[in-house]
């Protein structure tokens, strides 16, 4: 089993509003994460707020409330999302985990699909999807690398164990852009939805 974190704790500062409740194919940036990640090897799902978080959960009342979980720790940066996703885990439930920045939500099902498979067939601690040369997301962290993002740098964050264990990447290549489309901004935001060559979830 696999579990998938939603990592949208941030203030969202730079985009003036929530990106979770910002709208993509006439969804929430959280709620099309939570369905294009809807898959028969993911068990569990977390969704992790942290900034106005119950106003935020309040605008989600579509995806399942057992999902949210609060980082407490949301100032100090992104790895400290990824440490209450882990924490949150069943203990020893999971094979691994698909990390989904909220910032990047032009992601497919198909995407997501490609990258499980590619984690089945393969033995690397972790599997990242790649356009154009660039590495994007959302990555695939095998559960033997739990402990050490739990140890990593909250300077560095988890690119600590992805350059750690550059041997152990597997890398699939995808036509979708949009794993690299970091729409963090209200231009980056605007362009993106004037991209017609966004996927269909």
């Amino acid at each position: 089993m696999l579990a998938a974190a939603i990592l949208a704790a941030g203030q969202s500062r730079r985009m003036g509003t929530a990106k979770a409740l910002l709208d993509y194919q006439g969804k929430t940036f959280a709620k099309h994460l939570a369905d294009v990640t809807t898959h028969p090897r993911v068990g569990v799902l977390r969704v992790v707020l942290g900034a106005k978080a119950d106003e935020i959960r309040a605008h989600l009342d579509t995806i399942d409330a057992a999902a949210f979980v609060v980082n407490s720790e949301w100032k100090s940066g992104q790895l400290s999302s990824i440490h209450t996703a882990i924490r949150s885990l069943p203990t020893n439930a999971t094979e691994g985990l698909m990390l989904c920045p909220v910032d990047h939500p032009m992601i497919s099902r198909q995407v997501v699909a490609a990258l499980i498979s590619a984690f089945d067939l393969s033995s690397k601690s972790i599997v990242v999807p790649v356009y154009g040369g660039r590495r994007g997301h959302p990555v695939i962290f095998r559960a033997n690398l739990y402990s050490q993002l739990l140890a990593a740098s909250p300077e560095i964050g988890a690119r600590q164990v992805v350059w750690t264990h550059e041997e152990q990447i597997l890398e699939v290549a995808t036509d979708e852009e949009g794993v690299t489309l970091n729409l963090d901004d209200p231009v980056a935001y605007q362009r993106a939805l004037g991209n017609r060559s966004s996927p269909r979830s």
